[in-house]
């Protein structure tokens, strides 16, 4: 590829565990500042807002802004209010990302004269037991359209890996005879949100993540330059088993601004 013109970059395991930063990279994060290199962070984080994610990301040195975030809810969000405007939407996530969904007309999940629209399943956590996973079952049986923020099975914390919505929304999908429409990670028009807000051409774009098939695999097929890290939720048999091959592998996120020639 020619010179790198703009870097997109996950946030979750890539520059942080539980918000920790990693080894080098905040040091790596201002060597493409200082290259000049346009760059976006691309999440499917769902228990946090744009703005409180900058704000733990600043506090810990790296040099964004919310403006250089884009995130699953915020992609939900601008979906919802275009094809769906006034639907009446009960989201099922772990987390408040009301502010993120604040031009979405949401109702409760349990509320029996609800009646949602759309059910929208965001990321997992103690909110995903049986009754609510079986009220929004009863919703999509009624014909509630399922939308879902992200198929992430699993994420990386400090303290191991960790279930996440996709092992919840494949049992809700196959029960309920229907298929989720997803609006972050893998979704290619996720991808070409964030090259559009840049200006750049795929071509010359790298995107960075830990996640083989949603974060690598995904931009690849989208004309991106894949990058994939050995952190996070990097596994190596993950990895061996995966539908295709990065256009490159690296230990860490410290080891993107060699990749920028």
């Amino acid at each position: 590829m020619e010179r790198v013109g703009a870097v997109l970059i996950d946030i979750d395991g890539v520059l942080t565990v539980s918000w920790k930063p990693l080894p080098g990279a905040v040091e790596a994060m201002e060597r493409v500042r200082e290259a000049g290199v346009p760059l976006a962070l691309l999440t499917n984080t769902t228990s946090r807002t744009r703005s409180s994610i900058a704000r733990l990301l600043v506090d810990s040195g790296f040099p964004v802004t919310a403006d250089d975030i884009l995130t699953a809810p915020a992609a939900t969000a601008a979906y919802l209010t275009e094809h769906f405007p006034g639907a009446r939407c009960a989201v099922l996530n772990s987390g408040d990302i009301a502010e993120d969904l604040a031009e979405v007309t949401l109702v409760d999940l349990d509320d029996p004269d609800a009646r949602p629209d759309v059910v929208v399943v965001g990321g997992a956590g103690p909110e995903f037991g049986y009754e609510a996973l079986n009220t929004a079952f009863a919703h999509l049986q009624r014909g509630a359209r399922l939308l879902a923020m992200h198929r992430n099975l699993y994420w990386r914390t400090d303290a191991g890996l960790q279930l996440d919505a996709g092992a919840f929304l494949q049992g809700l999908e196959r029960a309920a005879g229907v298929e989720a429409e997803v609006l972050g990670k893998p979704a290619g028009a996720f991808f070409d949100t964030a090259l559009a807000r840049l200006g750049a051409d795929a071509s010359r774009t790298l995107m960075v993540g830990d996640d083989i098939e949603s974060d690598v695999l995904a931009a690849q097929r989208r004309g991106i330059t894949g990058v994939l890290v050995r952190t996070g939720k990097y596994r190596a048999e993950t990895h061996r088993a995966a539908s295709g091959e990065p256009d490159h592998v690296v230990d860490s996120f410290a080891d993107v601004p060699g990749l920028l020639a």
